[in-house]
């Protein structure tokens, strides 16, 4: 499960989903376009719900893993249309992996933050 952070506020939502709005994002930016979107994701309450978001060039997103987390969110169909809206921005875009292969948990990361100094070592 991922916490796609928006404006002021986040949503929690499955790996793939995240990765197809984030993906679709990317290609409304490039095309300067703007579109509503629905994805399922888990509410304050911990049920399921839907997310309509608006996101488009000036949109500021970005995803983080959530850790322990329950059963994601996911609808395959939202997925699939989402992707299909990305192909139609950007048709000559190579065929995606459908996990998020591409992202490390923070454990897996190996940094060393020295916060009285505030760098790396």
């Amino acid at each position: 499960m991922r916490r796609l952070q928006y404006s002021s506020g986040f949503v929690l939502t499955g790996d793939r989903t995240c990765k197809a709005i984030l993906r679709y994002a990317r290609a409304l930016a490039e095309a300067g376009k703007s579109d509503v979107v629905t994805i399922p994701v888990i509410t304050d309450m911990g049920s399921l719900g839907f997310a309509h978001m608006l996101i488009g060039p000036a949109s500021e997103i970005f995803s983080t893993p959530v850790e322990h987390s329950v059963e994601e969110p996911e609808d395959a169909e939202i997925i699939e249309e989402l992707e299909q809206r990305t192909m139609m921005l950007q048709p000559s875009r190579p065929e995606w992996p459908t996990e998020m292969t591409d992202v490390q948990t923070i454990d897996d990361l190996d940094i060393d933050y020295n916060f009285s100094r505030g760098d790396y070592s």
